[in-house]
């Protein structure tokens, strides 16, 4: 069985670094080994449309900045097809049939979907698309029939309610779709990178990101003013690493190299967390040195991204591609769930011959009655 891929994002701002340690990262490197058949990477604007539904541009300008944002940091579109995902009108048509099979309490027992809805604050007032749109994220994943799903543990939810309408739909109709499995960041701190006021999840709309198109000056400004552990008022106070979100992020990116680097005074990241432990280690030391590192992973996305703005016609022509490539697949998923579930009028030869014969049948013994009446 072939090793398929697909994941995303939804285009409402420039993808931070977050989305980097969290997916990006990891997709580079699943790409690159070479492993997987098939690579689809979407930006699921639709989805993205359920709670910007009155601000459409927003989506729309996006669009290019995702897609700048992936090229730059190595996704290869002659490996990867990156794709629009309202410009594949067979990811609704599955999305239709899908919703069949799931009940309103059980999106209503979604934690994701839950968590989401709390951070909105739609009350009263959930748009049914962005209610639905765990139905829609299965579409999306079973229309290219993906094993394989690369995505933080915020998202386990999510992909749980896709294996159990495959399940369901494979159990009522045959088996005709792939379920797809979790792939987590293998780094626990990059799993869901808290923002930089210490909050638990980074997010555009808190403001408390770090871009990966941001400029070297507005990294520093924001690495300088970063929360750590409140306690620590003093150098030779004794400070915690735990919930210390400067750590945090040297979890998630700091490297060997980057000590022998910046910190030669420190082997590791654990020499440095058990200094500050004891004490006399003071936040501007471990904030400068989160800076040069993040510095130094962030220049060469940031320039490859000014290289790409240069030629935005290039980047559409890789969307377009990656996006046709995309719909051929889909449309044979589609084709294959029409048939299992017996919706095929049209291609269903054998159906169209047994009812002739039912009627040619019922028509010659009306004859026969009308015989034996005469």
């Amino acid at each position: 069985m072939s090793r398929i891929i697909l994941t995303g994002d939804r285009p409402t701002g420039r993808l931070h670094i977050g989305h980097y340690v969290g997916s990006l990262r990891r997709r580079v490197q699943l790409q690159n080994e070479g492993k997987f058949d098939e690579i689809h990477i979407m930006i699921a604007d639709a989805q993205a449309l359920t709670d910007n539904w009155d601000n459409p541009e927003k989506v729309r300008q996006n669009i290019i900045n995702v897609a700048l944002d992936y090229l730059s940091c190595g996704i290869d579109p002659t490996k990867t097809n990156i794709l629009i995902q309202s410009m594949i009108p067979e990811l609704t048509e599955l999305t239709f049939y899908y919703a069949n099979l799931v009940t309103v309490a059980r999106l209503e027992r979604n934690p994701t979907v839950k968590t989401e809805l709390g951070m909105r604050g739609f009350g009263e007032s959930i748009p049914v698309g962005f209610f639905t749109y765990p139905i829609s994220q299965a579409a999306d994943i079973t229309a290219f029939l993906a094993d394989t799903v690369p995505a933080g543990e915020d998202q386990e939810p999510m992909i749980e309610q896709t294996r159990e309408i495959v399940r369901k739909f494979n159990a009522i109709y045959g088996e005709t779709l792939v379920e797809p499995k979790i792939l987590l960041p293998e780094n626990a701190a990059s799993q869901r990178l808290p923002g930089t006021d210490g909050k638990e999840k980074m997010s555009k709309s808190l403001g408390n990101c770090i871009y990966l198109s941001d400029e070297p000056d507005e990294i520093k400004k924001k690495v300088m003013s970063m929360y750590t552990d409140p306690g620590h008022l003093h150098v030779e106070d004794p400070g915690k690493v735990e919930g210390n979100t400067v750590f945090t992020y040297l979890d998630a990116f700091a490297t060997k190299e980057h000590f022998e680097e910046f910190l030669p005074d420190y082997q590791n990241l654990d020499e440095l967390k058990d200094h500050y432990r004891r004490g006399g280690l003071g936040d501007v030391k471990i904030k400068k040195f989160l800076n040069n590192v993040l510095q130094t992973t962030l220049e060469p996305i940031r320039t490859k991204r000014h290289e790409y703005e240069k030629d935005i016609s290039y980047v559409y022509d890789v969307l377009k591609k990656g996006t046709e490539e995309a719909e051929q697949k889909a449309a044979k998923t589609l084709d294959a769930v029409r048939s299992s579930m017996k919706i095929n009028y049209f291609d269903d030869k054998e159906l169209m011959l047994e009812q002739q014969k039912e009627f040619d049948e019922a028509a010659k013994e009306r004859e026969e009655k009308a015989k034996r009446r005469r």
